[in-house]
Protein backbone atom coordinates (compact mmCIF):
# COMPACT_ATOMS: atom_id res chain seq x y z
CA UNK A 1 0.00 0.00 0.00
CA UNK A 2 1.07 3.49 -1.24
CA UNK A 3 1.55 6.14 1.58
CA UNK A 4 0.41 9.71 0.54
CA UNK A 5 3.07 12.08 0.29
CA UNK A 6 0.39 14.78 2.16
CA UNK A 7 0.33 12.47 5.48
CA UNK A 8 1.84 14.64 7.86
CA UNK A 9 0.53 17.46 6.26
CA UNK A 10 -3.38 16.12 7.03
CA UNK A 11 -2.52 15.69 10.39
CA UNK A 12 -0.90 19.12 11.11
CA UNK A 13 -4.09 21.13 9.18
CA UNK A 14 -6.58 18.48 11.62
CA UNK A 15 -4.12 19.30 15.01
CA UNK A 16 -5.04 23.08 13.01
CA UNK A 17 -8.85 23.03 13.38
CA UNK A 18 -8.65 21.12 16.61
CA UNK A 19 -7.42 24.37 18.97
CA UNK A 20 -8.04 27.61 18.97
CA UNK A 21 -5.98 30.05 19.68
CA UNK A 22 -6.70 33.97 21.24
CA UNK A 23 -3.69 37.06 20.67
CA UNK A 24 -3.67 38.26 24.31
CA UNK A 25 -1.36 41.08 24.20
CA UNK A 26 1.20 42.77 21.41
CA UNK A 27 3.98 45.10 22.57
CA UNK A 28 6.52 47.11 20.26
CA UNK A 29 9.99 46.63 21.86
CA UNK A 30 12.95 48.47 20.95
CA UNK A 31 16.69 47.24 20.61
CA UNK A 32 19.08 49.94 20.65
CA UNK A 33 22.34 49.43 18.02
CA UNK A 34 24.98 51.66 16.69
CA UNK A 35 23.16 53.40 14.13
CA UNK A 36 19.62 54.12 16.85
CA UNK A 37 16.98 51.77 17.92
CA UNK A 38 15.43 48.75 15.71
CA UNK A 39 12.06 47.70 16.78
CA UNK A 40 10.28 44.67 16.71
CA UNK A 41 6.92 42.94 18.14
CA UNK A 42 7.06 40.88 20.92
CA UNK A 43 3.15 38.42 21.06
CA UNK A 44 1.70 37.00 23.86
CA UNK A 45 -1.08 33.97 22.21
CA UNK A 46 -3.16 31.67 24.11
CA UNK A 47 -3.93 28.29 22.44
CA UNK A 48 -6.42 25.48 23.55
CA UNK A 49 -9.23 22.52 22.41
CA UNK A 50 -11.81 24.16 24.62
CA UNK A 51 -11.96 20.48 25.97
CA UNK A 52 -9.29 20.66 28.75
CA UNK A 53 -5.95 21.07 27.32
CA UNK A 54 -4.22 24.53 27.08
CA UNK A 55 -0.81 26.37 26.70
CA UNK A 56 0.49 29.86 25.98
CA UNK A 57 3.27 31.23 24.47
CA UNK A 58 5.97 34.40 23.56
CA UNK A 59 7.27 35.43 20.49
CA UNK A 60 9.30 38.14 19.01
CA UNK A 61 9.92 39.13 15.67
CA UNK A 62 10.33 42.27 13.51
CA UNK A 63 6.81 41.43 11.82
CA UNK A 64 3.59 41.01 14.07
CA UNK A 65 2.42 38.44 12.05
CA UNK A 66 5.88 36.14 12.25
CA UNK A 67 5.80 36.83 16.07
CA UNK A 68 2.29 35.73 16.47
CA UNK A 69 2.94 32.53 14.23
CA UNK A 70 5.93 31.77 16.98
CA UNK A 71 4.40 32.70 19.91
CA UNK A 72 1.50 30.20 18.60
CA UNK A 73 4.12 27.40 17.54
CA UNK A 74 5.39 27.91 21.41
CA UNK A 75 2.21 27.61 22.88
CA UNK A 76 1.26 24.31 20.84
CA UNK A 77 4.84 23.00 22.38
CA UNK A 78 3.60 23.57 26.19
CA UNK A 79 0.19 22.33 25.96
CA UNK A 80 -1.28 21.36 29.18
CA UNK A 81 -3.98 18.97 30.51
CA UNK A 82 -6.17 20.53 33.17
CA UNK A 83 -8.83 18.03 34.85
CA UNK A 84 -12.35 19.68 34.99
CA UNK A 85 -14.96 18.95 36.69
CA UNK A 86 -18.36 17.89 34.32
CA UNK A 87 -16.31 19.34 31.68
CA UNK A 88 -17.44 23.05 33.04
CA UNK A 89 -15.36 24.11 35.95
CA UNK A 90 -12.69 23.46 38.26
CA UNK A 91 -12.66 20.45 40.69
CA UNK A 92 -12.07 22.73 43.45
CA UNK A 93 -10.69 26.19 44.55
CA UNK A 94 -6.62 27.19 44.23
CA UNK A 95 -3.92 30.07 44.28
CA UNK A 96 -1.25 30.46 41.91
CA UNK A 97 1.52 33.02 41.63
CA UNK A 98 4.11 33.79 39.41
CA UNK A 99 6.34 36.93 39.83
CA UNK A 100 4.04 39.74 41.40
CA UNK A 101 1.22 38.48 39.67
CA UNK A 102 -1.36 36.65 41.70
CA UNK A 103 -4.35 34.66 40.56
CA UNK A 104 -7.23 33.48 42.80
CA UNK A 105 -9.25 30.45 40.81
CA UNK A 106 -12.86 29.29 42.07
CA UNK A 107 -14.76 26.49 41.13
CA UNK A 108 -18.58 27.91 40.10
CA UNK A 109 -21.93 26.25 40.07
CA UNK A 110 -24.02 25.99 36.21
CA UNK A 111 -24.82 29.31 34.51
CA UNK A 112 -22.59 31.56 36.25
CA UNK A 113 -19.89 31.77 33.49
CA UNK A 114 -16.07 32.93 33.54
CA UNK A 115 -16.14 36.26 36.12
CA UNK A 116 -12.24 36.94 35.55
CA UNK A 117 -10.16 40.27 33.78
CA UNK A 118 -8.47 39.60 30.81
CA UNK A 119 -5.71 37.62 30.33
CA UNK A 120 -7.14 34.97 32.84
CA UNK A 121 -10.57 35.10 30.74
CA UNK A 122 -8.66 33.72 27.92
CA UNK A 123 -7.03 31.21 29.42
CA UNK A 124 -10.45 29.89 30.61
CA UNK A 125 -12.15 30.33 27.48
CA UNK A 126 -9.44 28.71 25.46
CA UNK A 127 -9.26 25.88 28.14
CA UNK A 128 -13.48 24.99 27.45
CA UNK A 129 -14.26 26.40 31.39
CA UNK A 130 -17.73 27.67 31.16
CA UNK A 131 -18.24 28.34 35.10
CA UNK A 132 -15.32 29.87 36.84
CA UNK A 133 -14.48 32.74 39.12
CA UNK A 134 -11.29 34.41 39.38
CA UNK A 135 -9.37 37.28 40.79
CA UNK A 136 -6.32 38.91 40.19
CA UNK A 137 -3.82 40.49 42.84
CA UNK A 138 -0.71 42.03 42.35
CA UNK A 139 0.53 42.70 38.99
CA UNK A 140 -1.22 43.56 36.17
CA UNK A 141 1.14 42.26 33.66
CA UNK A 142 -0.74 40.18 31.25
CA UNK A 143 2.82 37.83 31.01
CA UNK A 144 2.42 37.09 35.04
CA UNK A 145 -1.12 37.03 35.11
CA UNK A 146 -1.05 34.07 32.81
CA UNK A 147 1.77 32.81 34.42
CA UNK A 148 0.07 32.63 37.65
CA UNK A 149 -3.41 31.53 35.98
CA UNK A 150 -1.38 28.91 34.42
CA UNK A 151 0.34 28.21 38.19
CA UNK A 152 -3.08 27.69 39.57
CA UNK A 153 -4.18 25.29 36.94
CA UNK A 154 -1.17 23.14 37.55
CA UNK A 155 -2.71 22.65 41.57
CA UNK A 156 -5.44 21.24 40.12
CA UNK A 157 -6.37 17.55 41.28
CA UNK A 158 -8.91 15.26 39.95
CA UNK A 159 -11.06 13.02 42.79
CA UNK A 160 -9.80 9.46 41.18
CA UNK A 161 -6.46 10.53 41.50
CA UNK A 162 -6.71 11.90 45.02
CA UNK A 163 -8.40 8.90 45.88
CA UNK A 164 -5.52 6.64 44.54
CA UNK A 165 -2.90 7.93 46.19
CA UNK A 166 -4.99 8.31 50.09
CA UNK A 167 -6.27 4.55 49.51
CA UNK A 168 -10.19 5.54 49.63
CA UNK A 169 -12.85 5.57 47.35
CA UNK A 170 -13.84 7.95 44.84
CA UNK A 171 -17.22 8.52 46.49
CA UNK A 172 -15.94 9.11 50.07
CA UNK A 173 -14.38 12.29 48.50
CA UNK A 174 -17.11 13.41 46.75
CA UNK A 175 -19.28 12.77 49.22
CA UNK A 176 -17.58 15.15 51.49
CA UNK A 177 -17.88 17.68 48.77
CA UNK A 178 -21.67 17.43 48.15
CA UNK A 179 -21.75 17.37 52.37
CA UNK A 180 -20.03 20.47 52.52
CA UNK A 181 -22.58 22.26 49.92
CA UNK A 182 -25.74 20.81 51.83
CA UNK A 183 -24.47 22.27 55.11
CA UNK A 184 -23.93 25.82 53.16
CA UNK A 185 -28.01 25.40 51.55
CA UNK A 186 -29.15 24.47 55.27
CA UNK A 187 -27.77 27.06 56.61
CA UNK A 188 -29.17 29.83 54.15
CA UNK A 189 -32.62 28.34 54.99
CA UNK A 190 -32.22 28.47 58.67
CA UNK A 191 -31.52 32.28 58.06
Amino acid sequence: MARSPNRGRDREDREESEFKEKLVGINRVAKVVKGGKRFGFAALVIVGDLKGRVGFGHGKAREVPEAIRKATEAARRGLVRIPLREGRTLHHDSFGRHGAGKVVLRSAPPGTGIIAGGPARAVFEMLGVQDVVAKSLGSTNPYNLVRAAFDALKHQENPRGVANRRGKKVSEIISRRRDGSADADSADAAA
